[in-house]
C-alpha cells in the first residue's frame, strides 16, 4: 500500500489499541498481508513470515468484517472517487444460456409417478 493509499483510509480505520490485550500491528502491514492473501489465493497458513502471524491477520480481517469497518472504507473510497470524477461505470451483462441434456436434470423417462409412491414388496 502506497503512502497516499493509506492517508486516504487511515482515518476510517480503528484505532490501534483495542479493548484488551496489547497494542495492535501497524494496519498497513495487515493490510498488505490481506492484500496478498487474496491476490495469490494461498491459504492463510501460508502466508509469509514477513506479514507476522497469519490468525492476527485473519481475526482483523473478520473482526472489520463484522464490526462493518471494510464497508466504511469501500463507501468512503467509492464517494471520494466518484467526488474527483475518477470513477468511470461499466456496466456489462451478460446473457449465456447454458442449457444441460434432459438426461442430465435427472427427470424420468417414463412420465411421473403416481402418488402416493409405495415401493415395499408385498409380504415384507
Amino acid at each position: 500500500m502506497t503512502d497516499t493509499q493509506r492517508a486516504r483510509i487511515e482515518a476510517l480505520l480503528p484505532d490501534r489499541t483495542p479493548k484488551r490485550g496489547g497494542r495492535w500491528r501497524d494496519h498497513r502491514e495487515v493490510i498488505d498481508a490481506i492484500a496478498w492473501k487474496i491476490q495469490t489465493g494461498a491459504q492463510w497458513v501460508q502466508l509469509p513470515e514477513k506479514y507476522a502471524n497469519w490468525r492476527g491477520v485473519y481475526n482483523r480481517l473478520r473482526m472489520w468484517s463484522a464490526d462493518g469497518t471494510w464497508e466504511r472504507v469501500f463507501t468512503a473510497l467509492l464517494a471520494q472517487a466518484d467526488a474527483d470524477e475518477e470513477l468511470h461505470w461499466v456496466v456489462s451483462v451478460d446473457s449465456t444460456i447454458v442449457r444441460a441434456h434432459q438426461h442430465a436434470t435427472g427427470a424420468r423417462k417414463r412420465g411421473l409417478l403416481p402418488w402416493p409412491v409405495l415401493r415395499c414388496r408385498p409380504g415384507r
